[in-house]
C-alpha cells in the first residue's frame, strides 16, 4: 500500500509513475488526496477536543483541592460534552481511515525509476545471459517423456488422486527434489539466512500484509469452513513474522522451504505441459527485511545468491529486469531468473526476485527506529531461491545424454548419486 504522504506531496510523480505499470485508474491520486484531506480535518478536530478534556480534567482537580465543588461539577458537565463529540469525531474518524484504505489499496506500488516501460513480457530487457545452450543428441526427449521412461514422477496418478497439476514423485524422482530443497537450503544458511518453517496456511491478514489480498485472491485456494489461505509462497508467513511489529535490528534474513499452492486459473497450452506450470510445488524462498538506505544493495546480493545457485546447477539462465506491465501489483523492482529448456527449446523462468520498498510494510506496520529514534517504515525484499517444477525439468533435459541424465556434481552428495539410468 502506497504511504499517503508520498501520494500527497507528490500527485503527479505518483500519476506518472503508476502510467509506467500501465495503472489505468490514476483518478484515485485525487480521490486519495480528497479524502486524505478530510481524514486530516477530522484529525485535527478530535486532538483539539481531546486536548480540550485534558485541560478541562486538570481544572476539575485543582477545584477539588481548592473546596470549589460547584464550580468542579460544572466543569465536569462541559468535559461530558466534549467526550460525546470526542466519540462522534472518533466514529468519524475511522469511517473515513476506512474509505482511504478502500481507495489506497486498489493502487498497485510505483515501479522504480530504472522499471523499462512496456506492456508484455517481450517489452522485458534482458541484463545478461549466462551460460551454453546445450546441443543433445538425436532423440533428446523433453522431461515429461524422461520422467515416464526413468520412472522419476507421474502425472496421470496426480489426476487419479487429486487432479491435473498434482504430480507424483517416486524414486530417484522423489530423491531429487528432497535434494534440491536440502541443497537450496543450505546455500541459503551459509549466505547468512535463518530457517524458518512456517505454516502453510494463512489468515486473511497475512494475506492482505504482503499484497495477495485483494489483488490475487482467485489465485489462492481458500478453505472457507476456517477462513485460511493456502500458501502460493513462503513469502506470505515468512513475511508475516515481522508484522505489527517495531523490528530490534535490521537486516531480517530468512529463508524457508515449503510446498507452495496456486490455481493458475486459466493456465492452458504447451505451457503446461509435464512441470511447466503446476498447482502445487516446493520452493525456497529468502525474503529480507532491511534499512529502506539499503535495499537495492540487498536486491543485487540477492540476485547475486540466485545466480550462484544456478552456476553451481550447470544450468544455462539469462535475468531479466520486468517491464511495467508485467510487472507484479506489489513490486517496485523485479529481476526475473529464466533458464534454457533445452529439448524444449525455450526459456522457463524459475524465479523472481523483488524489491517492495515500503508497500508491504505499509501494509503490515513493520518498522525501526532510526538514528534520531524515530519510527519509519522498513523494506521488503524476497526472491525464489529457488522454485523447483521448472528447475527438476532443465536438470532432465539439459544434461541428459544418450545412456542417462548426469547430476550436476554440487548436487550429487544431495541425491547419493551421480546419474539416472
Amino acid at each position: 500500500m502506497l504511504e499517503i504522504a508520498i501520494i500527497r506531496n507528490n500527485p503527479e510523480e505518483v500519476k506518472s509513475r503508476l502510467a509506467v505499470k500501465n495503472f489505468k485508474e490514476l483518478d484515485l491520486v485525487d480521490e486519495a488526496i480528497s479524502v486524505d484531506a478530510k481524514r486530516r480535518s477530522v484529525q485535527l478536530l478530535l486532538d483539539d477536543n481531546l486536548n480540550k478534556q485534558n485541560i478541562i480534567a486538570k481544572e476539575i482537580g485543582d477545584l477539588f483541592k481548592q473546596g470549589k465543588k460547584a464550580e468542579a461539577e460544572g466543569r465536569k458537565n462541559d468535559s461530558a460534552l466534549l467526550k460525546e463529540e470526542s466519540k462522534d469525531l472518533e466514529a468519524k474518524l475511522a469511517r473515513t481511515e476506512e474509505e482511504l484504505k478502500d481507495i489506497l489499496v486498489k493502487m498497485p506500488n510505483m515501479p522504480s525509476k530504472s522499471v523499462p516501460v512496456g506492456k508484455t513480457p517481450e517489452d522485458n530487457e534482458v541484463v545478461k545471459q549466462v551460460g551454453e545452450i546445450p546441443l543433445l543428441h538425436d532423440g533428446a526427449l523433453p522431461h515429461w517423456d524422461l520422467a515416464k521412461k526413468y520412472d522419476l514422477f507421474d502425472l496421470e496418478l496426480g489426476v487419479k488422486i487429486t487432479g491435473a497439476g498434482f504430480p507424483v514423485y517416486k524414486g530417484r524422482g522423489a530423491k531429487l527434489q528432497r535434494a534440491l530443497v536440502a541443497f537450496f537450503l543450505d546455500n541459503a544458511i551459509e549466505a547468512g539466512y535463518l530457517e524458518i518453517i512456517p505454516p502453510h496456511m494463512v489468515n486473511a491478514d497475512s494475506a492482505f500484509g504482503t499484497g495477495q489480498l485483494p489483488d490475487k485472491e482467485g489465485q489462492m485456494y481458500y478453505i472457507d469452513l476456517d477462513k485460511f489461505y493456502m500458501i502460493p509462497t513462503a513469502e506470505v508467513p515468512v513475511t508475516n513474522i515481522v508484522r505489527d511489529e517495531i523490528v530490534d535490528s535490521l537486516p531480517k534474513k530468512f529463508a524457508a522451504h515449503s510446498p507452495c499452492f496456486r490455481r493458475e486459473a486459466g493456465s492452458y497450452g504447451k505451457d503446461v505441459r509435464g512441470l511447466n506450470r503446476v498447482h502445487q510445488f516446493e520452493k525456497v524462498e529468502i525474503v529480507q527485511v532491511v534499512h529502506p538506505d539499503k535495499s537495492y544493495e540487498v536486491l543485487e546480493e540477492m540476485v547475486k545468491h540466485v545466480e550462484s545457485l544456478l552456476q553451481k546447477l550447470e544450468l544455462p539462465y539469462r535475468i531479466l529486469r520486468l517491464c511495467g506491465g508485467d510487472m507484479s501489483f506489489s513490486s517496485a523492482l523485479t529481476y526475473d531468473f529464466e533458464v534454457y529448456s533445452a529439448a524444449q527449446k525455450r526459456w522457463l523462468e524459475v524465479s523472481s526476485v523483488s524489491n517492495f520498498e515500503t508497500f508491504q510494510s505499509n501494509r503490515m506496520k513493520v518498522r525501526f527506529r532510526d538514528e534520531q529514534k524515530k519510527t519509519r517504515l522498513v523494506h521488503t525484499l524476497n526472491g525464489s531461491a529457488l522454485a523447483l517444477p521448472r528447475i527438476v525439468a532443465s536438470l532432465l533435459e539439459n544434461h541428459q545424454f544418450n545412456g542417462g541424465i548426469n547430476i550436476p556434481a554440487a548436487l550429487r552428495p544431495y541425491t547419493g548419486y551421480s546419474q539416472i539410468v
